[in-house]
C-alpha cells in the first residue's frame, strides 16, 4: 500500500483497546493513530486525528455504537467495522449496524484464547485495509429501506411466469453483502426458485441473518441444515463456520454442510457451492456473484457457465467492494453484469 491506514479503536473495554491496538500496530499497514472509551472521545478525536478506518465497539457507554454510527453516517462518513459480541443480541445489534451504514465486523475476541486472538487481530487487520479504499457515502443504504413495497409487488406481477421447480438460483457474496441480499430477497416472487446463499459471515450471525430476512421477505429464509431440501419458495443460508453444497437425488435437489478446510480463506466459501451447483444443477442453475472483498467465487462461476447455468455479476457502481465481481468478470465467468436493483428482474427473466 502507498501509505499506511489511520485507525481509530473506539471501545469501552480498556483490555480490548490495548489488545486492538497492539495487535494491529504490528502490521506494517497500519497506524492506530488513537484510542476511544465512548462515542463522544471518538467524536472528538475523529475531528483532530482524522483516521481512515474506526472499529467501534457494539455495546458502547453514555450512547450506544447505532445511534453513534447513524449520526456520523449521516455527517461524517467513514469505514466503520463493528466488534461484535458472539451473542444474540451482538448479532442482532451488528445487523442493525451494517443495515445503517457500517462495512464490516469482527466477533470481539476471546480474551483467554490466544490462537483465536491473533485470527481476530489478522482478520480485523486485512479487512481494516481493504476497508481504507471503500468510499462510503452519507447513509449509503438509507434508499434501500424505502423501497420494499415496490420491489415486491414489481416482482409479484412477473412470478405466474416462472416455472422453477427444478430451476436453482445460487448467490455469493461478502462485504456489503448482508444490505445487498436483503434487496435481493425482497423483491423474490413467492414462488422463487429454491436459492442457496453463500454470505461470509461466523457462527451465530447467519442465524440471525437468515431470521432478519425472513421477517421481511415474501419468500422462506433461513439458516441451511443438513439435507435441507431445496424447494420453490424457500432460500437457505449457509451456516457460519460451514460449506454449503447441492446434491442431487433423482429429481430432488438437497444441500449438505460440512467443515471440510476453508477455501479461497472462507468458510463458508462461495467457490464451494457454485462448483457443486456447476456439477449437480448446470444448466438448471443462474449463479450470482455480489459485492464483496477477494475473490472467493470466481472460478465457481465460470464453471457454472461452462456447465450451461447463466451468470450474472452485480455492477461496480452498486457495490460496496467490486472485488469478487471483478475477479469473476476478469476471469470470463459473467453472462451479464447489472446493478443492484436489476439483479432480481434479471434472475426471473432468466427462468422464464
Amino acid at each position: 500500500m502507498n501509505k499506511m491506514v489511520k485507525v481509530l479503536i473506539v471501545d469501552d473495554s480498556a483490555v480490548v483497546r490495548k489488545i486492538l491496538s497492539t495487535g494491529l500496530s504490528k502490521d506494517s499497514d497500519i497506524e492506530v493513530v488513537g484510542t476511544a472509551a465512548d462515542p463522544f472521545i471518538a467524536r472528538d478525536k475523529i475531528i483532530s486525528l482524522k483516521p481512515d478506518v474506526i472499529t467501534l465497539d457494539v455495546e458502547m457507554p453514555r450512547m450506544d455504537g447505532i445511534s453513534f454510527l447513524q449520526r456520523l453516517m449521516s455527517y461524517y462518513p467513514l469505514p466503520v467495522i463493528m466488534v461484535s459480541s458472539l451473542t444474540q443480541s451482538g448479532c442482532e445489534t451488528t445487523l442493525k449496524a451494517l443495515e445503517v451504514g457500517a462495512l464490516d465486523f469482527v466477533a470481539k475476541p476471546s480474551l483467554d484464547v490466544s490462537h483465536t486472538l491473533n485470527e481476530i487481530v489478522t482478520e480485523l487487520a486485512e479487512k481494516i485495509k481493504e476497508s481504507a479504499r471503500v468510499k462510503i457515502k452519507k447513509k449509503e443504504y438509507s434508499k434501500n429501506s424505502n423501497r420494499k413495497d415496490t420491489n415486491i409487488g414489481r416482482a409479484q406481477t412477473n412470478h405466474a411466469l416462472i416455472n422453477s421447480t427444478h430451476k436453482i438460483v445460487a448467490i455469493g457474496a461478502s462485504t456489503g453483502g448482508t444490505e445487498a441480499l436483503k434487496e435481493v430477497l425482497m423483491q423474490m416472487p413467492p414462488n422463487a426458485p429454491g436459492i442457496l446463499i453463500v454470505q461470509h459471515m461466523p457462527q451465530l450471525f447467519t442465524k440471525s441473518f437468515a431470521d432478519r430476512l425472513n421477517s421481511l421477505c415474501s419468500i422462506e429464509v433461513r439458516e441451511a441444515k443438513e439435507g435441507d431440501s431445496i424447494i420453490p419458495g424457500l432460500a437457505l443460508i449457509a451456516p457460519g463456520n460451514y460449506h454449503m453444497e447441492l446434491r442431487r437425488n433423482g429429481a430432488r435437489y438437497f444441500v449438505t454442510t460440512h467443515q471440510e478446510p476453508p477455501v479461497c480463506r472462507h468458510r463458508p466459501s462461495v467457490e464451494v457451492l457454485f462448483e457443486s451447483v456447476a456439477k449437480y444443477a448446470g444448466a438448471n442453475a443462474v449463479g450470482v456473484i455480489m459485492t464483496g472483498m477477494g475473490d472467493d467465487g470466481a472460478s465457481g462461476l465460470l464453471k457454472m457457465k461452462e456447465s450451461g447455468a447463466k451468470t450474472i455479476a452485480q455492477d461496480e457502481d452498486s457495490c460496496v467492494v467490486f472485488g469478487m465481481p471483478k475477479e469473476a468478470i476478469k476471469l470470463g465467468g459473467v453472462d451479464t453484469v447489472v446493478p443492484l436493483n436489476k439483479i432480481t428482474p434479471s434472475v426471473l427473466s432468466l427462468l422464464k
